[in-house]
């Protein structure tokens, strides 16, 4: 390993050292330090959105404490330490690249694709045996994982065995069929459960139809999140500016200021933390 690699595994193992180690680096554990985890993967994505090389330098160094973090519990633990999951993620990308490292030829980039799927196919299959568990299409996708973009991997591995519609409108029937179960529930008023179980299906067609039309809804989520802020920020602006609280307005005036906001300039929209 190089100098600098073998720096950061010392640091972190004096860190956990329980003589003379940090008291909160010692209390942590897999499930203390997962959080921090994800915020650090959405801080190394801010920084790519923000075109911000600098910050994603730094914002990578701390995405790779993490990992030498829960490297080095695991080796505390007798499981497993770095150099056993950098050996695991090699021999994982050798063995799914063999036109790289191997024999295999493919055409294009859709062959390659088809073969990449085919292979973590392959290691579903195999570690659902080693378990003794059936093996599914669905295996393999994080519970973990934010909601939509969940949704949007169960629906393309689902279609992947051809349980999909064959075009969007499909999708956007079944959006419409949702959307009227929902309003019926709620004419009904229906139980909260129920409403949460409708507004659900909801949810879940509205990811299907972003992945039909190739759209990521998380990104399209965060863009409609900063539109929304920057006109609403517009309009308390103009009537703080007019000596008004938002609160005395009326609906009709802020709904004008609304659409002067609409044709302001927005600000670039990064992803949330």
């Amino acid at each position: 390993m190089s100098e600098q690699t073998n720096r950061l595994l010392d640091i972190m193992a004096r860190l956990r050292n329980p003589d003379g180690g940090c008291p909160w680096d010692l209390e942590q554990d897999f499930a203390s330090i997962a959080p921090y985890t994800i915020e650090e993967a959405y801080e190394v994505a801010d920084a790519i959105a923000r075109g911000d090389m600098a910050e994603l330098r730094d914002e990578l160094g701390d995405l790779l404490l993490q990992v030498v973090f829960h490297a080095r519990m695991a080796e505390e633990m007798g499981l497993f330490d770095y150099e056993a999951v950098a050996a695991a993620i090699s021999k994982k990308m050798i063995d799914r690249h063999p036109h790289v490292f191997g024999e295999e030829q493919v055409e294009s980039v859709a062959a390659q694709t088809a073969s990449w799927e085919s292979r973590k196919a392959e290691e579903r299959a195999a570690k659902a045996a080693e378990k003794g568990h059936m093996p599914s299409a669905l295996d393999g996708v994080s519970v973990a994982l934010p909601a939509q973009t969940r949704a949007v991997k169960l629906g393309r591995r689902a279609a992947r065995v051809g349980f999909d519609w064959p075009d969007v409108s499909g999708v956007l029937d079944k959006l419409e069929e949702e959307i009227a179960e929902l309003k019926h529930e709620i004419a009904e008023g229906a139980a909260s459960q129920r409403l949460e179980d409708e507004l659900g299906d909801v949810l879940f067609s509205v990811a299907n139809l972003a992945r039909h039309l190739d759209i990521d809804p998380e990104e399209a989520l965060r863009r409609t999140n900063a539109k929304f802020e920057h006109r609403f920020r517009y309009v308390e602006k103009h009537l703080r500016e007019a000596g008004r609280a938002m609160e005395e307005a009326s609906l009709e005036e802020m709904e004008r200021l609304w659409q002067e906001a609409k044709s302001a300039p927005s600000p670039a929209p990064v992803p949330a933390k």
